[in-house]
């Protein structure tokens, strides 16, 4: 079989299913209809989703990092984590929480914290499922747990990660956060609640309530997809009340590209060039944030 083609319609109808209430079976029929075959259907579905297999950017034992799992107490009990710290440093560092998409702390997170601890930052990348019991292997199941997961606690949970950090030997005191999807209307929340976190640089985030605004302290870089109408219906509200309450953000939308443009291991929604782009920007607002 040719290389199917991803439509627009298919990529919408996963969007729909990962975040909305279109269920796996209703999935798979909506995309059996758009493919026009359950066979093709079969082929596109795989290219849709995250690929846990795919090659990592940087390898989990790469020699320039030191990384492992750890464990600190936080406001639900405790939280688990992945941490990795560059090994190569002059004098301390700033610190940056790496917050998950709906999918939980899995290889691709991970990857993405070795590659930001390669950038000069410490690195933590927490399970925000711990309270739930971690993030299981089924993707399916980790989607459902999110739905259970409640708001302020989870903000109040980043604060205790936020806090932990700044306990390590070798960081500055300073700490932003990074999140994707579900991480970024994470990170966009935990600065409405937070009095110590810098920068915060959201991904594709849902926006905070208007009434909560005020309460952010932190410096904000809003990453959005141009396609990702869902998402972008919030954006000119929530700049309003940021431009309204003086606070210091940019906002950078990148036409053509979808919802999770960022994710290298969704090859359907992946855009090198965005998310090359937003990369080196994120880099450079970290570290004249964090210094």
């Amino acid at each position: 079989m040719d290389k199917p083609e991803i439509t627009q319609a298919m990529i919408s109808a996963y969007d729909e299913y990962t975040h909305l209430t279109l269920d796996r079976r209703g999935f798979m029929d909506k995309l059996t209809k758009l493919a026009g075959s359950a066979g093709a259907a079969a082929v596109i579905a795989p290219m849709l989703a995250a690929n846990k297999a795919a090659a990592e950017m940087v390898p989990a034992g790469d020699e320039r990092l030191t990384a492992k799992d750890v464990t600190y107490p936080s406001g639900s009990g405790d939280t688990k984590g992945y941490l990795v710290e560059p090994k190569a440093t002059s004098g301390k560092i700033g610190s940056v929480i790496v917050i998950h998409e709906n999918r939980g702390l899995n290889p691709h997170i991970r990857d993405v914290a070795r590659r930001m601890a390669l950038e000069g930052f410490i690195a933590l990348a927490p399970d925000f499922l711990s309270p739930l019991g971690g993030t299981p292997e089924n993707e399916d199941q980790a989607r459902e747990l999110f739905g259970k997961l409640d708001a302020a606690a989870t903000a109040a949970n980043a604060e205790a990660t936020l806090k932990y950090l700044q306990t390590l030997p070798n960081a500055n005191g300073n700490v932003g956060a990074i999140g994707f999807c579900w991480g970024g209307g994470t990170v966009n929340n935990f600065a409405t609640k937070s009095p110590e976190l810098k920068a915060g640089v959201a991904y594709y985030g849902a926006q905070p309530k208007a009434d909560q605004v005020p309460g952010i302290k932190a410096a904000l870089m809003l990453h959005y997809a141009g396609l990702d109408d869902r998402i972008n219906a919030g954006i000119d509200a929530y700049k309003k009340e940021l431009e309204a309450n003086g606070k210091n953000f940019q906002i950078f939308v990148y036409d053509g590209v979808n919802h999770a443009f960022n994710n290298d291991t969704s090859s359907a929604r992946y855009d090198k060039k965005a998310a090359d782009l937003a990369w080196s920007r994120t880099v450079d607002f970290l570290k004249k944030n964090l210094a």
